[in-house]
């Protein structure tokens, strides 16, 4: 007789074996309260929730299949990841399509994507092999040839212009070279360099990204043009006080005030629904998510692993800083989307790309001690 109920739980137990449940809980937690801000934000109709909930069980079913990989073969896509993102990055420059003044997208006929996602992955994967390789002989030269392989990309996406993504690349490479072993004075002189540099680097900025900089000092010197979108957001975060206006009862989101309450500005939208006691639970989860992403990468086995781990870590530290930060008007709009909560399903591919690469380091650390 065929023992239904064993095959059942060995078929379960097979199904979440790699599947880190700390991590994974925390994460459904944000995505809930995104989904539920992406339907207040969009109140009018379902489709974008709908749309955004086929979205999450896509991205779930890639974390899936990528937490089952073993570092190892994580290792093995380092490089091609890589010069695959270069190539299609230098085709986005010679042939992209332009959209609203940026040059961003490739098409492939039945649909367009954008090649600059691939390295918010593929450079913290290449900087961590590339440590890996040489961790026995680890000279100067080889933080100089990191250096490059970060600032080639860097530029390429700067110059579509896309300054989020480009930083958010930076900041991903930037940790793994940091958590290489890069020397403070090192670290120390690059941010005297950068200062010297700040008149020649203003120069090279596009006529909006001025703007945009010199808006956050007075959103009001242009409250309709460049500063409306900081104003509107100050105004929807402090109108929410210290426990909200109540779910569905956002005067600011639903009189259509706030500009891209989906996306890049839904962190308004919560905050004025469940003020500060609202903005204090999604800090404690996105501490939590942070903290235990940190604690997969302490324990990890190889510096491979540790480094990636620390890297992807604190990227999504990254990108709730600086959307919180723009949002709140404390830094320039940069279009970041924040993690988990933003509509948008390449961006939430990405993210769980990067969760299921913490989930495979955690769940084989004891086969790679082996």
């Amino acid at each position: 007789m065929i023992d239904v109920v064993g095959t059942l739980r060995r078929g379960w137990q097979q199904l979440i074996a790699h599947i880190d449940f700390p991590l994974f809980c925390i994460t459904l937690a944000i995505m809930a309260i995104g989904l539920a801000t992406v339907h207040s934000a969009t109140f009018d109709g379902n489709q974008r929730v709908l749309s955004q909930a086929g979205n999450m069980g896509v991205a779930m079913i890639i974390m899936w299949f990528v937490s089952r990989l073993p570092p190892q073969k994580l290792m093995s896509f380092a490089i091609p990841l890589y010069v695959l993102g270069l190539v299609l990055l230098v085709a986005v420059f010679l042939f992209g399509i332009k959209i609203n003044g940026a040059r961003r997208w490739l098409s492939l006929g039945f649909t367009r994507i954008q090649p600059s996602e691939i390295m918010k992955i593929a450079m913290p994967l290449m900087l961590a092999w590339y440590f890996q390789k040489y961790e026995a002989t680890l000279r100067f030269k080889h933080y100089v040839v990191a250096a490059l392989l970060l600032i080639v990309p860097f530029a390429l996406i700067a110059k579509q212009p896309d300054l989020g993504t480009a930083l958010l690349v930076g900041a991903a490479g930037f940790y793994v070279i940091f958590f290489a072993g890069l020397p403070w004075k090192i670290i120390i002189g690059m941010i005297v360099v950068g200062a010297s540099a700040a008149p020649f680097i203003w120069g090279m900025l596009h006529d909006y990204q001025q703007k945009r900089i010199l808006t956050l000092i007075d959103p009001t010197t242009d409250p309709l043009g460049s500063g409306y979108h900081i104003i509107q957001a100050t105004i929807a975060i402090g109108s929410g006080g210290a426990i909200g206006k109540g779910y569905l009862n956002g005067t600011q989101t639903h009189l259509e005030f706030i500009p891209e309450k989906h996306t890049d500005f839904i962190f308004a939208v919560f905050s004025e629904e469940w003020g500060l006691m609202g903005n204090l639970v999604l800090l404690f989860l996105y501490t939590m998510l942070i903290g235990r992403g940190l604690m997969i990468a302490s324990a990890a086995p190889t510096l491979f692993s540790r480094l990636l781990a620390g890297a992807i870590t604190l990227g999504f530290f990254t990108y709730a800083f600086i959307n919180m930060g723009m949002v709140s008007g404390i830094l320039p709009v940069v279009g970041v989307p924040l993690p988990f909560m933003s509509y948008g399903g390449t961006a939430l591919v990405t993210l769980f790309l990067g969760i299921g690469m913490l989930m495979s380091i955690h769940t084989h650390r004891m086969l790679v001690k082996k």
